[in-house]
């Protein structure tokens, strides 16, 4: 964990919950995870953990993500769809929500002449996480990121409920479960 002030105020989101909360200039915070353009930061002084979007990086003293110039699929866009999907974490897990299991189905339908439709199908670890429109909202941003893709819709489902037996080997391995 590193340690950091924030130097300036910025929204945080908490972990679980997913209240957003404006956290002040001056705070001590320790910075627990720092991928796929987020931050998870513990914060001492509102007992808790936050989530920092990549634009407010600054405040906590790093290079602010780069507002994400348009990628193109320049051949398979399925398969940019689902690296894309690698990109997004959930803020308490150092693990993509792909190989964590938690996307359930990804469809691309046209709209017209190289334009698309990305539909997600996403659960969560536990029904009661607030975290959902957050990593949904993460999700839907990361897919418009992708020229060829139009619009993105992401459906939260809780059919069937997510198990440890959907992440992928690698996953266990890194979380040690295996």
């Amino acid at each position: 964990m590193e340690r950091i002030e924030l130097t300036r105020e910025c929204e945080g989101v908490q972990v679980p919950a997913g209240n957003k909360i404006m956290l002040e200039k001056g705070l001590e915070a320790f910075i627990t995870q720092s991928l796929g353009g987020t931050f998870t930061v513990q914060v001492p002084a509102y007992g808790g953990l936050y989530r920092i979007a990549g634009r407010d990086a600054d405040a906590l003293g790093k290079t602010p993500a780069e507002a994400g110039g348009a990628v193109s699929a320049g051949g398979d866009l399925e398969a940019m769809v689902w690296e894309q999907l690698k990109t997004c974490y959930d803020p308490e897990i150092p693990v993509n929500i792909v190989d964590l299991g938690l996307i359930y189905d990804s469809k691309l339908t046209p709209m017209g002449e190289n334009n698309y439709q990305a539909d997600v199908k996403m659960t969560l670890t536990a029904p009661g996480c607030g975290m959902g429109p957050t990593l949904a909202q993460d999700v839907q941003n990361k897919l418009l990121m992708i020229e060829e893709i139009e619009e993105a819709n992401v459906e939260l489902v809780w059919d069937p409920p997510w198990n440890q037996g959907m992440m992928t080997e690698a996953a266990k391995l890194q979380l040690g479960l295996m």
